[in-house]
């Protein structure tokens, strides 16, 4: 068992947090901005929280964490109260927050120069993957430091790895991004040109999920997208603040993404439509707004 700490209990963190207490059987302390989440996620797993990062970090052999922004985890963190103001020698902070690459090797950079670990290591899975327990974790940082906090992860984890040095975490999150915003555009457009032809769109997906079309999108989204239902998870605010991650990064390193930042544009139109806390296969409702 293993003293460990959590700071941010949002849709994603609560659940993540609480696999640590029941399932990892850890002795864990939460921290989250609005004191009253941190007082029913003890009052449920029967944990502890305290009242700043600072003090929820103070004597822990793990931290994890996981926040809105880069500005969020600069705050939880490197802040006046945050956590690395009392993270002890050789401890290790697991940042599971969709941040951009920048802040991952800086916050490391800072970890190393106060003589503890820090991990970069956003997820994938969404809100039900945090509830039951099977998230991905893609990592970033030093082989000794994942190495010691892979089994910790693994409690709210189905899949675990360390992708490379600082910042190849995030990196590869953003790979994962990029690759969701193509599949949910080509969804939606299959969606509405199956109605407009005339077709059942459940009878059609049915039978085109088992081939080379099949996606996760397609078969946990087609019937919702088809029946305008859009409240199942990651929301449109958020996938463009991840996009907009991927976008500076391809600029700085020279990619082209010309098909992320046309749906990146999209997703602003839903947000216009009032979209925002849509979940991201509410593309559909862009194409059929005029309808």
């Amino acid at each position: 068992m293993a003293k460990v700490s959590f700071i941010g209990l949002g849709v994603m963190g609560y659940p993540m947090a609480g696999h640590l207490k029941t399932k990892g059987g850890h002795e864990v302390t939460v921290y989250n901005r609005t004191t009253a989440k941190a007082e029913a996620w003890a009052k449920e797993f029967g944990g502890s929280y305290a009242t700043t990062p600072a003090e929820a970090a103070k004597g822990a052999d793990f931290v994890f964490c996981c926040v809105g922004n880069d500005d969020d985890l600069r705050s939880v963190t490197t802040g006046e109260t945050g956590a690395f103001q009392s993270m002890q020698a050789d401890s290790v902070f697991i940042d599971n927050t969709t941040a951009s690459a920048d802040v991952a090797r800086e916050l490391y950079a800072a970890a190393q120069a106060g003589g503890f670990h820090f991990l970069d290591a956003p997820v994938s899975g969404g809100q039900a993957g945090a509830e039951n327990g099977i998230l991905t974790v893609m990592v970033g940082g030093d082989e000794t430091a994942y190495t010691r906090a892979e089994e910790l992860i693994m409690c709210y984890a189905k899949a675990s790895r360390l992708m490379g040095g600082s910042g190849a975490g995030q990196l590869t999150k953003m790979v994962n991004q990029i690759c969701i915003a193509g599949l949910v555009q080509g969804l939606a457009e299959g969606v509405h040109f199956a109605k407009k032809a005339g077709l059942d769109p459940d009878v059609v997906f049915d039978v085109i999920d088992k081939g080379a079309a099949g996606s996760w999108q397609m078969i946990n989204r087609n019937k919702t997208m088809s029946r305008g239902e859009f409240d199942f998870g990651f929301a449109v605010d958020w996938m463009r603040k991840d996009l907009s991650i991927c976008l500076d990064m391809a600029n700085q390193v020279d990619a082209s993404l010309p098909v992320t930042a046309l749906v990146d544009q999209f997703y602003h139109s839903v947000q216009k439509m009032g979209g925002g806390r849509w979940d991201t296969s509410s593309l559909l409702a862009l194409l059929e707004r005029d309808e």
